[in-house]
């Protein structure tokens, strides 16, 4: 999906319009959700530390780019990356699997 097709279904659910059913589209919606998420979480951390992009690459032996493409919600790090970027964040990585409130 790219960007105009996902603002076009992100514009018709504001307008309150029924989006035509995707498990693609909806599968592609969630990992971009995710990804901007943790870029998030990344940039906030890192900005709090007073690091820039560049002096996080270098304390988890990364590029600056991948930073400036993880922080920007362009991929979504996998698992043992995640806990480099959080080691050299000065963080604890947390995984959690919660039950929707519905399980019964």
């Amino acid at each position: 999906m790219n960007h105009a097709e996902w603002k076009t279904r992100r514009h018709r659910e504001l307008l309150g319009e029924a989006a035509e059913e995707n498990p693609e589209y909806d599968r592609l919606y969630e990992e971009a959700e995710l990804a901007h998420d943790l870029g998030q979480m990344v940039f906030d951390r890192r900005t709090a530390l007073g690091l820039s992009q560049t002096e996080l690459a270098e304390r988890c032996g990364m590029k600056q780019p991948q930073i400036s493409r993880i922080e920007g919600g362009g991929t979504v790090p996998t698992i043992l990356l995640l806990r480099r970027l959080a080691r050299a964040l000065d963080a604890d990585l947390t995984i959690n699997l919660t039950p929707h409130d519905n399980a019964a």
